[in-house]
């Protein structure tokens, strides 16, 4: 699979909520994990390594990162 993201299926965040400032991610990736903003649909994806999402992803589950008001 290219890293060509025009086609992807794109999944909102479980943690989205009803506030609707979501992540969406793609999962059909090997090495890496496009992440973008659910509000900015045609604006960019940052593409992040498989293991950087899991490390972050890990960070998050542990409370390594505090909600900012």
């Amino acid at each position: 699979m290219t890293n060509d993201l025009a086609n992807v299926q794109w999944r909102k965040s479980t943690y989205c909520g009803d506030s609707g400032d979501c992540v969406e991610v793609a999962d059909s990736f090997p090495d890496m994990v496009p992440v973008r903003d659910s509000k900015g649909l045609d604006g960019p994806a940052l593409r992040i390594a498989v293991r950087a999402w899991i490390e972050f992803i890990s960070g998050i589950q542990a409370g390594a990162f505090r909600a900012v008001d």
